[in-house]
């Protein structure tokens, strides 16, 4: 559990291991970056709810995060169904996972951010 934690609140560090990992196995700088991607949404997921509850002083992060990924899936399946009158769950699954990485990554960032400069401005 406590390894877990470390790499929750820290998720840029199995993003830079997984890569170095899979680089070094694969020799496939584009199978390590996806891989990458992947493995670190999982830590982001938690790492950005944990940071939006200490933000907003709630405890809704999680479950909005949740919500936002099935409503993704949702769309992404609908269009899906509308432009090839099928869905392909595991590519549907893996475009909306490689989004969350991308908005996850800002929200860490951005929550961060916001969350130093909150801690700064309560020290003055």
């Amino acid at each position: 559990m406590g390894l877990f934690i470390v790499l929750s609140i820290l998720p840029f560090f199995p993003f830079f291991l997984v890569y170095w990992g899979m680089y070094v196995w694969k020799k496939d700088k584009r199978t390590a970056l996806r891989t990458a991607m992947d493995v670190t949404t999982f830590f982001l997921v938690f790492s950005v709810s944990a940071l939006f509850n200490l933000t907003f002083d709630s405890n809704f992060g999680f479950y909005l995060t949740l919500l936002l990924i099935l409503l993704a899936l949702g769309f992404i399946g609908g269009a899906q169904n509308r432009l090839k009158g099928k869905v392909d769950g595991g590519r549907m699954f893996r475009a909306v996972w490689r989004m969350a990485f991308i908005i996850m990554s800002f929200g860490y960032v951005l929550f961060t951010l916001f969350g130093l400069i909150r801690y700064f401005m309560q020290q003055m």
